[in-house]
C-alpha cells in the first residue's frame, strides 16, 4: 500500500497509469496484485502485464531494467562506449517502451541502434552481431495475450542472456529507484547527439541475405501455393520477401491478419501453435486450395503450419516440423554430396526422442540442451569456436522454435518459412504432402507421440503455489504415473539423475525442471514457464501403432493431472 500510495502521488509521464490507479482506489485485492512484487529480469529478461505497478510493464519498469543493463555495462566497457541494438513488434506500447529504452541508454552515455520498424526478433540478434553491439533489446511478449508486453536483452554474442548476467544486472536493477534514479535524455537530444542512431535498411537486407544463403535447394519453389498469415505482428515484410526470392509461385496473406495490430482481433491468443489463431489462414487455404499454411508469432521467431491432408488441413506439431525439416536437411545434402562428415543437430530435453532415431540414421550426433533457443544457440558458437561451424544442421524446440544457420543465435521463423516452403516444394516435386512425409517417417521410426499440459498460477497466491507444488515433488517423488512404476528420475535443478537407484550427474546448466523415465519408455517432464506464471507438463510416448500412441498420451494426460493434483 505504501508503495500504491506513492506512485498515486507521482507526477507520471504516461497518463494512462494514473487513471488506473484511481481506478482501484479502492480494490485492496487488485492493488495487492500489481505491487507484491516487482517483475523480476530473468535470463528471458521481463515480462508481465501491461498497467500501472510495480508487477506490471509500464515506462517505469522498463525505465528501471534499461538503467540496471546500463549499468552494466557501463561498468564492464573498459573506458570505451558501450552500444545497444534495440527492436520493437506490434504490441501495445511497444514502440513507447523502444523508445524509452534508447534514452535512458543514451543518457548513460551508451549508444543506441534503433530499428525504425517494427522488426521480428532475430533481426535483433543479426543487428547485435552486424553492428558489434554490446547487448540488445528486444520489446515483445513473444505469442502472449494481447494485455502482455516483455523486455528480452541479448548479450554481444547475439544470444539472449546468460544467468550470470541477468543476476548481475538484477542486482544493479535491485538498487535502482525506479522514479528517482532513472537517467533520460529527451529523446531528440539524443538523436542530434548520435546517441540514438537508426538502424539503416541495409541490416535488414544482410539478414535476409543471410537467410537465403542457407537453403537447402537450388531451384524455385515454383510448384508451391502459400498462405500466410503474420497474426497482426512483424513477420510480414521478412517472410513475403523471403518466399518471392524463393520464387513461391503465390502466396495469398490472410487479409484480418496482414498488418500489426497490438489488439490481435482476430486472435486473442497470438500462438500459431493453437488452431483458434490459424482459423482464418485455414478458411482462406480451403477456399483458394492452397498447399500450405504458414503463421508466425506476432515477433516472428516462431512458426506454424497446416498442410493439405485429403479434402481438410492438418495442424502440424513443433515437434513433427523438427523432424522433418531434420530428415530434409539430411536427406537433401545427403543426395547433392553436402552432407557433412559428422553433422550436429540440437534440440531441447522436452522435444521429442523421434529426433534420436532419425539423427542415427544419417550419423548425425544429436546434442540435448535445456528449454530456451539460447542453449542452442551456445552449441552453435562451440562449433564456430573449433572451426567447425559447417557441421551444424538444424536446431528446433518442440515449441515451434527452428534455425539452420549461425547468422543468427535465436530461433528465427523467417529461415523456418524458407526451410518449410522449400521442404513442401521437394515433396510435392515427388507426389507427397508433407501430411504424406510425415506419416512416412512414422511407420518408418515408429508412432512418437508427444503432449502437453499447461497449468496456469495467477497473481501472488499463484506463484507461491506453484513453489510449493515443485518443492513437494522434490521431497517426494511419485512411485508411478498413470499406473506406470517410475524407472528413473532428473532433477535439472540439483544437476542428479537416478536410474536404477544409481545417481549420477547431469553436465547442464542448473534449471528448475524434473524429468520421470516410466517402465514402459514414456516421459513426463515437469517444469514452470520462463515467461509465464504457469507449469508446464511434457509428455512423451512411442506406440506400436498411431492409436497406442494417442492411448499412451491420453493416459499419460490424466497421470500428469493426478501427478499436480489438478
Amino acid at each position: 500500500m505504501t508503495e500504491y500510495q506513492r506512485w498515486l502521488s507521482h507526477s507520471l509521464a504516461d497518463a494512462d497509469l494514473t487513471k488506473e490507479l484511481q481506478a482501484i482506489e479502492k480494490q485492496p485485492e487488485e492493488i495487492n496484485d500489481r505491487f507484491y512484487r516487482s517483475l523480476s529480469f530473468g535470463t528471458a529478461g521481463l515480462r508481465g502485464v501491461l498497467g500501472a505497478g510495480t508487477n506490471r510493464m509500464n515506462v517505469y519498469t522498463v525505465g528501471q531494467a534499461t538503467q540496471g543493463l546500463a549499468n552494466y555495462l557501463n561498468k564492464h566497457a573498459s573506458g570505451r562506449r558501450p552500444s545497444v541494438a534495440i527492436a520493437y513488434d506490434s504490441r501495445i506500447k511497444s514502440d513507447i517502451f523502444a523508445k524509452e529504452s534508447a534514452a535512458v541508454l543514451a543518457a548513460n552515455g551508451i549508444t543506441a541502434h534503433l530499428y525504425p520498424w517494427l522488426s521480428p526478433t532475430p533481426t535483433l540478434s543479426f543487428a547485435v552481431r552486424y553492428l558489434h553491439c554490446d547487448a540488445g533489446i528486444n520489446v515483445t511478449a513473444s505469442h502472449n495475450p494481447a494485455k502482455y508486453n516483455g523486455y528480452k536483452v541479448y548479450g554481444s554474442d547475439g544470444c539472449q542472456i546468460t544467468a550470470q548476467m541477468a543476476a548481475d544486472v538484477q542486482s544493479e536493477i535491485d538498487h535502482t529507484d525506479l522514479f528517482a534514479d532513472i537517467r533520460r535524455m529527451a529523446y531528440e537530444q539524443a538523436v542530434q547527439q548520435g546517441l540514438i542512431v537508426t538502424i539503416p535498411d541495409k541490416v535488414q537486407n544482410a539478414f535476409l541475405d543471410a537467410v537465403f544463403a542457407e537453403r537447402i535447394l537450388q531451384v524455385p519453389c515454383d510448384n508451391l501455393h502459400v498462405v500466410y498469415t503474420p497474426l497482426n505482428g512483424t513477420g510480414r515484410v521478412c517472410c513475403t520477401r523471403m518466399m518471392q526470392r524463393l520464387g513461391v509461385q503465390q502466396v495469398d496473406v490472410v487479409p484480418e491478419q496482414e498488418w500489426p495490430d497490438g489488439n490481435f482481433p482476430t486472435c486473442p491468443f497470438p500462438n500459431p501453435e493453437i488452431k483458434e489463431a490459424l482459423q482464418k489462414g485455414l478458411e482462406l487455404c480451403q477456399k483458394t486450395g492452397a498447399d500450405l499454411l504458414i503463421a508466425t508469432d506476432p515477433d516472428c521467431d516462431r512458426c506454424g503450419i497446416a498442410v493439405k491432408d485429403g479434402a481438410d488441413f492438418r495442424l502440424m506439431s513443433g515437434n513433427e516440423v523438427g523432424v522433418l525439416l531434420l530428415d530434409f536437411i539430411a536427406s537433401a545434402k545427403k543426395e547433392q554430396g553436402r552432407l557433412p562428415k559428422v553433422p550436429v543437430g540440437v534440440t531441447t530435453i522436452v522435444s521429442t526422442d523421434m529426433a534420436d532415431a532419425v539423427a542415427e540414421t544419417y550419423g548425425i550426433e544429436m546434442h540435448r540442451v535445456l528449454t530456451g533457443f539460447k542453449y542452442i544457440g551456445d552449441q552453435i558458437a562451440l562449433l564456430e569456436e573449433k572451426g567447425e561451424e559447417e557441421r551444424f544442421l538444424l536446431g528446433f524446440e518442440e515449441s515451434y522454435g527452428y534455425l539452420s544457420g549461425g547468422y543468427v543465435r535465436d530461433k528465427d521463423a523467417v529461415d523456418a518459412t524458407m526451410l518449410i516452403c522449400e521442404m513442401a516444394s521437394w515433396y510435392k516435386a515427388k507426389g507427397m504432402t508433407l501430411a504424406d512425409a510425415i506419416e512416412a517417417l512414422y511407420k518408418k521410426y515408429g508412432y512418437y507421440r508427444n503432449g502437453l499440459l499447461n497449468f496456469g498460477f495467477e497473481g501472488e497466491d499463484g506463484m507461491l503455489q506453484m513453489q510449493q507444488i515443485m518443492d513437494g515433488l522434490r521431497k517426494q517423488a511419485p512411485a508411478e504415473i498413470a499406473g506406470f512404476r517410475v524407472s528413473g528420475w532428473s532433477d535439472y535443478e540439483r544437476s542428479v539423475r537416478c536410474d536404477g537407484g544409481r545417481e549420477s550427474t547431469i553436465a547442464l546448466p542448473k534449471s528448475n525442471v524434473l524429468e520421470y523415465r516410466l517402465e514402459n519408455g514414456c516421459k513426463v517432464i515437469v517444469r514452470p514457464s520462463g515467461t509465464e506464471p504457469k507449469i508446464k507438463v511434457y509428455l512423451s510416448a512411442k506406440g506400436k501403432d498411431e492409436a497406442e500412441s494417442i492411448r499412451l498420451i491420453a493416459q499419460l494426460s490424466e497421470g500428469g493431472k493426478t501427478l499436480l493434483g489438478k
